[in-house]
């Protein structure tokens, strides 16, 4: 492995780790150590647009999307470019429907909200479903990028898991949100640099951009207008720009990993524009991984790795391409594999500091007797801690499932369309009372659970994904005959289970052939009819609904009353109604801790 990977490389690698672990650190002592709750969940609401901008972007791409985008389009086309339509309209259902809503209630965990609209009954099952999804996939979020990538790092598989872990929960444990965010602003950039210099050598190599577009069109890989209508297709116009909108709007919208984010922003307007702003990074990092994808196919259209052998999985292709092009350029390597565990960072950090602030705000304060801030401090340090511990345990469970991990992939599709109604109910439904959301919420995930398991024993045949040809024809020579690619494992939750024993019927060849993109779609529109028509019996139009928990359109999607100027006038008022919830669960514990034993 030392022939692949120089002193250089680690040099460039090691650097990143240790200049995230110095944010971390920095934001610890950064006002002398005197940090509270609000400082850590939400960076005293201070931020501004630019920097939360870039984590946005940083963290809504991971390192899947870093190894697995390129190879999407190597084998499927660039017709994942239709992805920034999606992009542009969940930033703008976002930020004119569900931004709005919850900055205005001034609340720290979006789930709060659903106790203020519905009960805390719905609030706990909101919140327990939010954990599950997030702790099995942060624990992913690990290994998977380090299964991939242990083969060009020349690092045990277990020591760069385990140092993943350590860093963010190092700088989460000690600097919270603002060392969350800035970590991320430096690896969007990282995330860039990486790409453009896999972009940059395939075209000094294969002779400048046009020779790889047009190695690309040759090939087919430049079909982009697929109108079929079909949504057992696994990529078409539709599926990508509807299915797509739904999928990231469940993470956009109503997700706390990223709505906590925005949240933190020290106006509406900053807010508002933090998520405008970050549809550019997208764009960008988009754009650099559908070109490096174009490259990937123009380096090997008549020699595939994979087919051919010389990799195990096609999630070892970006990888492989790194070593072969970029290994006689010291640093470069090392700044590719910065790339890919950048997004990483991004994901794990995020997802860490997500599940303190829920665990803190929806599962502990309302059981604390009036807690200091120190206290509350104390509890959200602690709950990074634990869940930085947890997710290295994840990883190593990951390790163990082998295809379970793809079900447990396709289950943060799954809870999170249930979820994107429920709050959708809430937000724009004034009939949708408690016991009708419920039912529509677990009717929903029932559904999607089921469609997304069974998707898994039953994978669509080839004519419903459509892969793209792969050439073996000039496989004779190559540049990599050092190292033994096959002798590494495949990435488990890109392979299928063994199916051959089961049999196929017409119904599952349909029903579970639905695009994995309209999963989300499936999920949110069936927890919103159900749940509006089972309100509707349950007596939801004699109801009253507070107008402040529904979108107001006149005042939210009006940019003139967006522009707030004191983060601490502007938050203290609209919250009102968060700290009274908040006092009304103290004075309950109160009394119960004050009855006889």
């Amino acid at each position: 492995m030392s022939d692949t990977f120089s002193a250089w490389d680690y040099v460039v690698f090691w650097g990143v780790q240790l200049l995230s672990a110095a944010l971390g650190v920095y934001y610890a002592f950064a006002d002398g150590g005197r940090s509270t709750e609000a400082d850590f969940l939400m960076a005293r609401r201070g931020l501004t647009a630019a920097p939360v901008s870039l984590s946005l972007a940083a963290s809504f791409m991971s390192a899947v999307t870093v190894l697995g985008t390129p190879v999407e389009v190597y084998r499927f086309g660039a017709a994942f470019l239709l992805f920034g339509v999606a992009y542009a309209l969940v930033v703008i259902i976002t930020s004119e429907i569900y931004m709005p809503v919850f900055y205005r209630l001034g609340v720290t965990s979006t789930f709060e909200y659903l106790e203020l609209r519905f009960n805390k009954q719905v609030r706990l099952v909101g919140t327990v479903l939010f954990i599950v999804q997030t702790i099995l996939y942060i624990g992913i979020g690990i290994y998977a990028p380090a299964l991939a990538l242990n083969q060009v790092t020349g690092f045990e598989l277990w020591g760069s898991v385990v140092t993943t872990g350590i860093v963010c929960t190092f700088y989460c444990s000690l600097g919270g949100l603002k060392a969350v965010v800035w970590t991320d602003v430096i690896n969007t950039f990282i995330m860039v640099a990486g790409f453009s210099s896999i972009i940059i050598q395939t075209s000094n190599l294969q002779g400048g951009l046009k020779t790889i577009v047009r190695h690309a069109e040759e090939g087919g890989r430049l079909r982009f207008w697929d109108f079929n209508p079909s949504p057992l297709q696994r990529h078409t116009f539709w599926t990508i720009t509807i299915g797509g909108t739904f999928t990231w709007t469940g993470i956009y919208g109503v997700n706390q990993f990223q709505v906590q984010r925005y949240l933190a922003c020290k106006t509406r307007f900053q807010a508002k524009l933090a998520l405008y702003l970050n549809l550019l990074g997208l764009w960008v990092i988009l754009t650099c991984a559908v070109l490096c994808g174009l490259g990937l196919y123009s380096m090997y259209r008549n020699c595939d790795p994979w087919t051919s052998h010389k990799v195990s999985a096609p999630d070892q292709l970006m990888p492989y391409l790194a070593v072969e092009i970029l290994s006689d350029s010291p640093g470069l390597p090392g700044l590719f594999v910065a790339c890919a565990y950048s997004g990483t960072l991004s994901t794990v950090s995020s997802s860490i500091s997500a599940l303190a602030a829920v665990t803190v705000e929806d599962l502990i304060k309302p059981h604390l007797n009036s807690p200091s801030q120190k206290t509350l401090s104390l509890f959200s340090k602690g709950t990074s801690l634990f869940y930085g511990i947890l997710c290295i345990g994840m990883a190593a469970l990951a390790s163990l499932m082998g295809g379970l991990l793809q079900a447990v992939l396709s289950i943060f599709g799954m809870i999170g369309g249930p979820l994107l109604g429920l709050f959708t109910l809430g937000i724009l439904n004034p009939f949708a009372n408690s016991l009708g959301s419920f039912i529509g919420l677990i009717v929903g995930f029932t559904i999607s659970m089921w469609i997304g398991i069974g998707a898994q024993f039953y994978p669509p045949p080839p004519e419903r994904t459509l892969p793209l040809p792969l050439s073996v024809a000039n496989c004779t020579v190559t540049r990599n005959t050092h190292l033994d690619w096959t002798k590494f494992p495949e990435h488990p939750f890109l392979r299928p289970w063994k199916t051959s024993d089961l049999k196929r019927t017409p119904v599952v060849d349909n029903l579970y052939s639905i695009s994995y993109l309209y999963l989300s779609a499936l999920g949110t529109l069936i927890t919103v009819f159900v749940g509006t028509v089972f309100s509707l019996l349950t007596g939801g139009k004699e109801q009253h609904v507070d107008r402040k928990y529904l979108l107001n359109i006149k005042e939210d999607m009006t940019l003139g009353n967006t522009m707030g100027t004191d983060v601490n006038g502007k938050h203290s008022v609209l919250s009102e109604e968060v700290t009274t919830l908040r006092k009304r669960q103290s004075c309950r514990n109160v009394r119960a801790s004050s009855l006889p034993v």
